[in-house]
């Protein structure tokens, strides 16, 4: 195509060349014949015939040079606008040349893009045409978009209902009136708290919660019952709240079993009412080592029952003096690197071995012992009971009466009562 462009070129340039070369040689014939034609031929005539051919031969060179230019660059587009001088195109089949595809870029002259038409399937019972129908969805993607539903609701209802069973028990408020009251026991009352907390958190559980709150006598235990049973009265009523006292409810060994019967039946309705109104039932037994056989059986085989659901919410709360020489002991001779999470820890394995003896209620019980009272714990229980019968708090009558409690031997400057805060009542009523 290239040796085809350039020889269309030669003969372009070439007619051109020839057709003003015919003009340029007439015209200068034509002068030659009117100069010579005239009368008074002369040099000046001559010099007149010379020039033209010098002009002749300039243009010559011009367009020789012209033709050149034009088939150096047979590639080259022209012009915008500018007629395309030479002879006509012919078609052929060889294919386009570069300067068609350069005078038309892809741009100027955008193809519009078809559109597809939806194909129409022809069904061969006689049947309209009709639209390929839509793939249906699987049923099992809706069922999985419900469970997720309904996990979702369930998990969302299980944290709403933990929130309204720690605010229906108020486990702050029991928590501020416990350290305000009981005195000397801040790690007791850590560990029992955490235990009402981890428990009434839920109401669906795989066994009770059983405490057992052992230590000496007079170090806040029946106080600490008390205070339990009265805050829970508030919030769930007087009728889920039980303290038994043994010595009172059951005084004589003899009336063990028909006590025994008494207690199964009087738990059983109280779990059975609290299953109705969904709260968690109170059971409070002090003096429990005063507790007969017959009842500790009776008691055990409801702590240890798995048959019924509702004998699994409910708290049994047993205070004792059981394991109080161990305790005595243990913080006597660790007095001066001893605190209330030591003790706890360090007494549980001790105690558990010793109850565990004795019968196996214990075994299924949650350990919190009470360590002995200090001086200065003495002091702040003579303070609230002369404050509670209404004599004037004189610091020197408090420290009087204090002295006149029994002390053990001074260990690492630290005194501790034999009878804790247990004649703290009787003295003051001597006042």
């Amino acid at each position: 195509m290239s040796e085809r462009s350039g020889s269309t070129c030669s003969s372009q340039t070439d007619g051109d060349l020839e057709g003003e070369l015919d003009e340029e040689v007439e015209s200068g014939e034509g002068r030659g014949q009117e100069q010579s034609s005239a009368p008074g031929f002369s040099a000046a005539s001559f010099s007149a015939s010379l020039r033209a051919v010098m002009r002749i031969k300039q243009k010559y060179q011009i367009l020789k040079k012209r033709r050149q230019e034009l088939c150096l660059a047979p590639a080259a587009a022209p012009l915008f606008g500018a007629p395309e001088r030479g002879s006509p195109k012919i078609f052929t089949f060889d294919g386009t040349t570069p300067n068609a595809h350069a005078a038309f870029p892809p741009h100027a002259n955008p193809q519009r893009k078809k559109k597809k038409r939806r194909r129409r399937v022809l069904f061969p019972n006689g049947g309209t045409p009709r639209t390929v129908p839509k793939g249906e969805r699987s049923r099992a993607t809706y069922c999985l978009y419900l469970l997720f539903a309904i996990v979702f609701l369930q998990v969302y209802n299980a944290i709403e209902n933990l929130d309204d069973h720690v605010l229906r028990y108020d486990l702050e408020g029991l928590e501020k009136t416990l350290r305000r009251e009981v005195y000397g026991q801040q790690g007791a009352v850590g560990g029992l708290l955490s235990h009402l907390q981890d428990y009434l958190s839920t109401y669906v559980h795989n066994k009770p919660l059983v405490v057992s709150v052992n230590g000496p006598t007079g170090v806040g235990k029946s106080h600490l019952g008390r205070l339990l049973a009265g805050h829970f009265r508030s919030v769930i009523g007087d009728a889920l709240v039980l303290q038994y006292y043994v010595l009172h409810h059951c005084p004589q060994e003899a009336d063990a079993p028909h006590c025994a019967r008494n207690l199964s039946t009087r738990i059983s309705d109280m779990v059975d009412r609290a299953e109705e109104e969904e709260k968690i039932p109170l059971f409070i037994f002090d003096e429990a080592e005063h507790m007969h056989g017959e009842i500790l059986d009776a008691l055990w085989t409801l702590v240890t029952s798995r048959q019924a659901n509702e004998y699994m919410n409910a708290i049994y709360l047993f205070l004792s003096n059981l394991g109080q020489a161990d305790v005595t002991k243990h913080v006597l001779h660790n007095s001066s690197s001893l605190s209330g999470a030591d003790l706890a820890e360090e007494l549980t394995p001790v105690l558990r071995n010793t109850l565990a003896k004795l019968h196996p209620l214990w075994a299924e019980a949650d350990l919190v012992p009470l360590g002995l009272l200090e001086k200065s714990h003495v002091m702040a229980c003579f303070l609230e009971e002369v404050t509670r019968e209404g004599f004037y708090p004189d610091r020197a009558n408090i420290e009087r009466l204090a002295g006149e409690i029994e002390y053990f031997p001074a260990v690492g400057g630290q005194e501790f009562s034999k009878t804790g805060c247990k004649q703290v009542v009787a003295k003051v009523n001597l006042l």
